[in-house]
């Protein structure tokens, strides 16, 4: 087969492929939006989450050094940038949630622009709710040497501030931005923590791989989670049907939750309640509690000595290998 044959046969291989993906794309209007002028952008949201991120902390994600002269320039540029690029996507999402919903009026501009105008004005309490789990990530963590060091070094930062603002996002009522955002914060710190939970000031994730916080969980103030928690709905074989309901639970003042721990459904853990590491809880709990796994015990055994048959000594119990 010479060059000219295979040259030719790679042509009809790729109009083939082409031609199968696009009626697959037919075929399924669940997978494509072809023709649609209404999508959110995830690089947009993005772009809003990192200028919103440096808008609220100052001079720790910026590329050139602010100083007290220069701050105030540099915030109008951030708050205009960012008045651009939300009022944009708010309208994209308006757009999207109108054409989802089957209404076919469009989403004004003046709905946008107000939505954004909302959202800019709730910043500055943001920014304080922020400091309150700064301060509670530097006071529950004696390896953390500074509060800088929370701020740049722990997920658990990342996601809260990142829930924070798409929380402000999903009270106001806006499709699918909230939930880009949190997926987000999801894949880059391991933190599932839905946008419509509602969480209290000095909150604290502690290392955070695997925490998960569902859309109806209400949390109060200073609490701690570790890794591995699970805050979720029992079965919900109803699908949709249980949309809008609380599902998840509710955590009060000053409870910590230690590795691991699910729980799960419609009950409250009262105030000042410390859940212990790989507990299954599935019914309320009242204030000024601990709950501990019973009937789990740990063995511990002096490791004996004993002779190999070369005459060495060697350990009775066997490393496991995996």
């Amino acid at each position: 087969m010479n060059q000219e044959d295979t040259t030719s046969q790679s042509h009809v291989s790729l109009d083939n492929l082409v031609e199968q993906m696009v009626q697959s794309y037919l075929a399924d209007g669940q997978m494509h939006h072809l023709n649609a002028t209404f999508l959110p952008s995830r690089e947009r949201i993005i772009q809003i989450i990192e200028l919103t991120r440096r808008l609220l902390f100052p001079g720790f994600f910026d590329s050139a050094q602010l100083t007290t002269e220069t701050v105030r320039f540099h915030v109008g540029d951030l708050l205009i940038q960012l008045r651009t690029l939300l009022n944009e996507q708010i309208h994209q999402a308006l757009r999207y949630g109108a054409k989802v919903q089957g209404n076919v009026s469009e989403a004004s501009d003046h709905q946008a622009a107000k939505l954004t105008t909302i959202f800019l004005q709730r910043l500055p309490e943001v920014r304080r709710m922020l400091a309150t789990d700064i301060r509670a990530a530097f006071e529950g963590d004696p390896a953390a040497q500074s509060t800088d060091e929370t701020i740049f070094c722990y997920p658990g930062i990342d996601a809260i501030f990142i829930h924070r603002v798409a929380h402000e996002l999903w009270i106001l009522d806006i499709p699918l931005l909230p939930r880009m955002m949190g997926e987000y914060a999801h894949n880059e710190t391991g933190i599932d923590l839905h946008p419509g939970a509602t969480v209290g000031e000095s909150f604290f994730i502690d290392h955070g791989t695997g925490v998960v916080i569902g859309e109806t969980c209400t949390l109060g103030k200073s609490v701690k989670i570790y890794q591995g928690v699970t805050l979720g709905a029992l079965s919900t074989k109803g699908g949709q049907a249980w949309r809008g309901s609380k599902r998840h639970p509710t955590i009060d003042d000053n409870v910590t939750i230690y590795g691991g721990a699910i729980i799960l459904g419609d009950i409250t853990i009262g105030k000042n309640t410390t859940i212990g590491g790989s507990v299954f809880v599935t019914r309320s709990i009242p204030a000024n509690h601990t709950v501990t796994m019973k009937g789990q015990e740990l063995e511990i055994h002096e490791r004996r000595k004993r002779k190999s048959k070369k005459g060495l000594e060697a350990d009775s119990l066997l490393d496991f290998q995996i």
